[in-house]
Parts: C-alpha cells; sequence; structure tokens
C-alpha cells in the first residue's frame, strides 16, 4: 500500500481505511443527519460540494465494526470533506459516539487526518473541541481502551485534542502531524516550517507515537493489544505457587553483586522474550521524551495481563529524568486501563550528570514513588538484578516484592558507600555485607516477600530461570485482589513497619 507523501490528503480515505481495518461487512454506522448548523449560503453550498466531493455526510464517520471477531467502536475522519475539519456537527457526532461505546463498553479506535478547527464555524466550534476530550476522558475512565492512529495529515486543534489522548498511539507513515499547521506556519511568519520535524517517524523518535504503521497492519496491532487487555476467563484456575526445588547456598554479599555484573546475566528482554505469553512493547512518554533505559509493555505473564515497567540492563545511558517519566507513563496506563502494574529492577544506578540534575531526576524519583504507594491497582515488583539508588527505589514500592536470589538493593553502589565509610572502595565487599543488601537479607527484614532462586545463577540458566520468575509473577499478581481497600492500607504499612524493632 502506498504510504502517504508530505503533502495532500491520506493515503487511504475513511471508507477504504474502514474496509482494510474491519473484518469483512461488519461495520455499522451509528450516523444521523448531521445537525444544522449555519444559514449561511456561501457555507451551506461549501457543505453541499464536500458532500458530492467526499461521499460522505460530514468529516468523521463513526460506527462498530469487528476485528478478528471483536466488536470495536471506530471514530474515522474523511479528509476530503472540507479538509477533515471539525465543527459542530461532526464533534457532536463524534461525541455521541464515543459516549455510546463508553454505555456499551467497547474499545474505542479513532483514526484522524485533519486540518484541525473548521474554519468556518469560527469559536464556537473551536471550543466543541473541549467536549471531543471530555467524552474520551470519561471512556478511559471507565477502563476502556482508547485507541489512535494518526493519519496525513492531522494537525491543530484535532491532534491537541482526542488526537493526543490515545493510550496507545500509532501513525501512518510519512504522515504529517504537528499542532501548527505547515500553511499556517508560513502565513504567519513568512518562511516554511522546518522539514522533518513533523513527521509520523520523528515523533516516534521522540516518544509522541508508539510505531509506525502502514494501514493494512493496523488490524493486526489493533487484535494484538485487546487480547492482550483481555482479564482472565472466569474460573482460569489461579497459578500454582511455583516450587522452590533445591536451594543454592546463599552467596555473600560481594559474589551475589558480582553475579550480577555478568554481562551475560537475563534482564527483562530476556523473561519477555523466554517466559511471558505475550507482549506489546510501548515507547516513550507520550510527552515529547524517549528515555532507552527503561522498557514500557503489555504483558501476559500466564493468564494474567499487566503493565510492564523494566530497568533496561543493556540500555546505553545510564537511567534518567526521561525513563522514569516512561515509568509514570506506565503507571497512568495501568490505572486507565486497570490493569496490574509489575516493575522490574536491574540498574546500577541513575545518572549522575548536569543533564540529569538539570532535567528534574530527584523530583521523577520522588514523583515514581509517591505514585506507586498511591497506585490503585494491584502491584508487584520484581529485584531482577543490580539494584542501586534512587533509581531502584523509584520502581520498588509494591504490594508484593520479590527478589531474584542473587539480586541486591543498596542506597550506593558499594564502592561508592566504601569511600563514603572508608575512604577506601576496595573495601566495598566488607561494606555491602555488612548493609545487609542481598535479596536473602531482605527478605529476613520484610522488605522482600518471597526469593526466586538462581540454580545457581540465573545466567546459568536463562530460560529455566527467566520461566521460575514468570510463574512467580502469575500466581502473585494472581492473589492480589483489583477491588481491596485493606491492600493499599498494607502496601502503605509495610514501608512504614520496616526497620522498627519488634
Amino acid at each position: 500500500m502506498t504510504a502517504a507523501t508530505s503533502t495532500g490528503a491520506p493515503s487511504t480515505g475513511a471508507g477504504a481505511l474502514l474496509a482494510t481495518v474491519l473484518d469483512a461487512g461488519s461495520f455499522r454506522s451509528w450516523d444521523s443527519a448531521p445537525v444544522a448548523v449555519s444559514t449561511d449560503p456561501r457555507y451551506l453550498a461549501e457543505l453541499a460540494a464536500a458532500r458530492a466531493r467526499s461521499g460522505t455526510d460530514e468529516s468523521v464517520i463513526t460506527g462498530e465494526g469487528r476485528i478478528d471477531g471483536r466488536r470495536v467502536a471506530v471514530l474515522c475522519s474523511e479528509f476530503t470533506f472540507l479538509g477533515g475539519s471539525i465543527g459542530v456537527a461532526a464533534s457532536e457526532r463524534l461525541v455521541q459516539a464515543i459516549e455510546r461505546a463508553t454505555a456499551e463498553r467497547l474499545p474505542l479506535l479513532a483514526a484522524t487526518a485533519s486540518g484541525g478547527t473548521r474554519m468556518q464555524e469560527g469559536t464556537v466550534a473551536f471550543l466543541r473541541m473541549a467536549a471531543i476530550t471530555a467524552a474520551v476522558t470519561a471512556h478511559k475512565a471507565a477502563g476502556l481502551p482508547y485507541l489512535v492512529y494518526l493519519r496525513h495529515p492531522t494537525t491543530g486543534g484535532v491532534f491537541a485534542s482526542w488526537g493526543s489522548l490515545g493510550h496507545i498511539t500509532v501513525a501512518e507513515p510519512h504522515a504529517l502531524i504537528g499542532f501548527l499547521g505547515p500553511k499556517v506556519y508560513s502565513a504567519l511568519h513568512g518562511e516554511r516550517f522546518p522539514s522533518g520535524v513533523q513527521t509520523a517517524e520523528n515523533l516516534q523518535a521522540h516518544g509522541l507515537v508508539d510505531a509506525v504503521l502502514a494501514p493494512d497492519e493496523l488490524a493486526g496491532v489493533v487484535t494484538h493489544v485487546l487480547a492482550l487487555l483481555d482479564p482472565p476467563r472466569p474460573g482460569t484456575p489461579p497459578a500454582p505457587t511455583p516450587s522452590r526445588g533445591p536451594v543454592a547456598p546463599e552467596l555473600t554479599a560481594w559474589q551475589a553483586i558480582t553475579a550480577t555484573r555478568r554481562p551475560d546475566r537475563p534482564g527483562v528482554h530476556d523473561v519477555l522474550r523466554l517466559a511471558t505469553v505475550d507482549h506489546v512493547a510501548l515507547a516513550g512518554t507520550g510527552e515529547g521524551e524517549a528515555g532507552d533505559g527503561l522498557l514500557l509493555a503489555l504483558a501476559r505473564f500466564g493468564a494474567q495481563p499487566c503493565v510492564l515497567l523494566g530497568q533496561d540492563r543493556g540500555a546505553r545511558n545510564p537511567l534518567g529524568p526521561a525513563d522514569l517519566r516512561v515509568a509514570r507513563r506506565g503507571m497512568r496506563l495501568a490505572t486507565e486501563l486497570r490493569l496490574p502494574l509489575v516493575t522490574m529492577i536491574d540498574t546500577p544506578g541513575a545518572a549522575l550528570d548536569p543533564a540529569a540534575e538539570e532535567g528534574g531526576l530527584a523530583g521523577e524519583i520522588a514523583r515514581c514513588i509517591a505514585d506507586l504507594v498511591d497506585l490503585p491497582v494491584p502491584t508487584v515488583s520484581v529485584l531482577l538484578g543490580q539494584g542501586t539508588g534512587g533509581g531502584a527505589l523509584a520502581l520498588l514500592p509494591a504490594d508484593r516484592v520479590l527478589a531474584a536470589g542473587n539480586a541486591w538493593l543498596a542506597p550506593l553502589p558499594p564502592e561508592g558507600a566504601a569511600a563514603i565509610l572508608h575512604g577506601d572502595a576496595g573495601r566495598a565487599p566488607e561494606v555491602a555485607q555488612l548493609q545487609g543488601v542481598r535479596a536473602g537479607d531482605l527478605h529476613r527484614v520484610g522488605a522482600v516477600d518471597s526469593v526466586v532462586p538462581e540454580l545457581p545463577d540465573a545466567a546459568d540458566e536463562p530460560g529455566a530461570f527467566s520461566r521460575r520468575l514468570a510463574a512467580a509473577v502469575e500466581a502473585e499478581v494472581g492473589r492480589l485482589r483489583p477491588a481491596d481497600p485493606a491492600r493499599l492500607t498494607a502496601r502503605v504499612d509495610r514501608l512504614r513497619r520496616l526497620g522498627l524493632p519488634g
């Protein structure tokens, strides 16, 4: 299929896109005649010409269909109708469709292609963007998925309202996507807008778009995502508690630390690849940043769907503020979709440089901790390997805490702690032992609920270890009741009691 270019209409019109994405013959329109909003003869003539040219009665089509047999509500822009612009009639059609999707508890797929607010209707049309936003917000507040496909072009008020609110957002290849339309920029500034900025690919690089997909790839991704979000089927038996099996002798603190620093030790990507039923990786904060030190994904551990946040031991750069803002996107996603949150901690420490300071690293650590303490959904955290400093603490507070047998947690790298205490980094093994950093030490003081054995080292059994860990995560998530008011109290009480005598 031909991708969109940087000018002109989308590569696929609304009707053709729906025929491509939905199961054959499944589309059912929800549209009634557009509300009459003007008596101006010139504007009425424009509307009549737009209807004749586009074959639609307004700039949006709404309704429902099936994607791989699953009912899905759809909103789809028709760009050839006055540039896909949104006036009062189009916005009312959108709001009614979103409200119906919410009432019928249907996932919602929005496919935009628009120049923004309809100038012929002035300020009142502009204000209606807030009504569309309110309807989408209510849909998401009901725990229902909202997926967005940004087509060429998507600009102005559409991008600044219902085009930017997706739980997951994907875009058409080479699509022009931006708040300020190029024509408006040229008229205001007397020069062309810099090329390459308002493109789908650039937005993906900056964490605003999760993926760039051709129209014929969209159905498969929607199917994949919605299947991942399905709750366990009623009557699904809980996952059995994994057998501990033979337990290797507990290593010294320094031996455990050395083990977690092995370059071949399995990390979060290995757990996803080797031990989850399925997963979809997402990209960036959705707010203009794309940290590379933290993985955000939808994943299934056995029967249990979740949002997964995992620190990437193979990242090029230390964990920075952008990574923690990606983490906070994941926390919002879990809350809005009412999914359990699983965090996996494996970091040698957060970034220690001027850019991290100026980017608000300390504040992001604090906000991550605060969000986790108060998160309304079930939470499980996993000490997967190294657990150094604030970068580790930012993802730790949870209803249940698991630790790999050789994992550890410390306020600083042991070498740094030894330098502070003794002026000698060479005393790191001694300091680590005294600090009680090991998984076993943390279990004995109540900071860790369960230790997942390594037999004897995860790097020597990556597949078996990853499956053992995934089974433990599934079991813990399955035991946590989603609507349990005592859960939040217990989460805080656990932190309140740590280290106190008795």
